[in-house]
């Protein structure tokens, strides 16, 4: 490996430990206590996002399965030809999008307002159509990617998956999740063997 590629190497685990704590500074807990509401009490969650932000949108509906939240993943391009039919009064849709204004993202920012859904939006621009129209908006500040080229979804994705795990952790709490219901859910792997041996 080159010296040079150790140096940006080095940089990268920098500009994203800086990213992370800086969430602390600027966290919105008004509208973080409102998400957290919402996502502990409403019938269903539905997750949406496109790219980076969609696998992140992805590990989250499945982590909030894990404490038992009727969630799942829509993909935008299967929205569009059908899937907005899960869609519910009532239910929670969070959609994740940087910039606010992703295209294939906005017909479903609409129907979500159409069947009265409440719409979470988890995005860095507050002028943006995913801000204005959400009825909770999480701001994430994303002062650059970690890589040379400030293009990939580096310093957004760990941003995205960390803010949604505080989400879960303070879920888990206002709901008083168990340990008893995550080993009946989770007989796999070595964590389901540990927990279903006690």
């Amino acid at each position: 490996m080159k010296r040079k590629s150790l140096i940006l190497a080095r940089e990268s685990l920098e500009v994203e430990s800086k990213v992370i704590s800086g969430i602390i500074e600027y966290l919105d807990e008004i509208s973080f206590g409102k998400a957290v509401d919402v996502l502990s009490t409403c019938p269903k969650i539905i997750t949406c996002a496109s790219g980076s932000s969609g696998i992140a949108a992805k590990k989250f509906a499945h982590s909030l399965c894990c404490i038992e939240r009727n969630a799942q993943f829509l993909s935008p391009a299967e929205a569009l030809h059908g899937g907005l039919g899960c869609i519910k009064k009532n239910d929670a849709v969070v959609i994740v999008s940087r910039g606010g204004k992703t295209a294939e993202l906005l017909p479903v920012i609409d129907v979500c307002n159409k069947k009265g859904a409440v719409l979470i939006g988890v995005t860095e621009n507050l002028h943006s159509p995913l801000a204005e129209k959400s009825q909770v908006v999480i701001q994430l500040k994303i002062e650059r990617e970690s890589d040379k080229y400030n293009i990939m979804a580096t310093s957004s994705f760990v941003a995205t998956v960390v803010m949604f795990d505080a989400m879960l952790v303070a879920i888990m709490e206002e709901t008083d999740y168990q340990l008893e219901q995550f080993a009946l859910i989770h007989p796999g792997g070595a964590v389901g063997k540990i927990l279903n041996t006690q």
